[in-house]
């Protein structure tokens, strides 16, 4: 059974860097930051910010088919997306069982001050990947982030990556 691995952090937690790492591994990763950007440019100087939903909803949708095709061929992915809310995470966890896959929610917790380093440099790039946040914006990501609640299983990430690898070539085990 294939795996839909589903990174759930806040911006700056470090979702791209595990999403690239596990494509060395053999996953294929689906981007909605870098398809939005790919489409539309970049946040906040190709287009007004406050528009940024209304340009992410079509793609999340496309990222979702394309997401039930890979599984269901047999593909482990991994979902670079921060899945926020507990509501989108058991929506894209049943989506992966519906299409024959089975869902790893992987959290990536981070606190204010790590985040606020990380995005001071990623702030500085051009990418799809380096949407400006501000502190202000920050800390109403936090305010809409729902952390992992107690009835939620999830693989809480500390930085090493090889025990994260060696967590999901278990899953897949199992």
């Amino acid at each position: 059974m294939p795996l839909a691995v589903l990174l759930a952090g806040i911006t700056g937690s470090g979702k791209t860097t595990v999403a690239q790492a596990l494509v060395d591994h053999g996953y294929i990763r689906l981007s909605v930051d870098e398809e939005v950007h790919r489409l539309h440019g970049r946040y906040g100087v190709d287009y007004p910010e406050h528009t940024y939903f209304e340009r992410e909803r079509p793609v999340v949708e496309a990222i979702r088919e394309r997401f039930a095709k890979e599984l269901a061929a047999g593909r482990d992915v991994v979902l670079d997306h921060g899945l926020w809310r507990r509501g989108e995470r058991a929506t894209w966890e049943q989506a992966a069982r519906e299409a024959g896959g089975h869902p790893i929610v992987i959290y990536l917790p981070a606190d204010r001050e790590e985040l606020l380093r990380r995005l001071a440099e990623r702030n500085q790039r051009e990418d799809a990947n380096a949407l400006t946040v501000t502190p202000e914006a920050l800390d109403d990501f936090f305010a809409r982030f729902d952390p992992p609640a107690d009835g939620e299983e999830v693989i809480v990430y500390t930085g090493d990556l090889g025990k994260l690898v060696a967590t999901l070539s278990a899953a897949r085990q199992n």
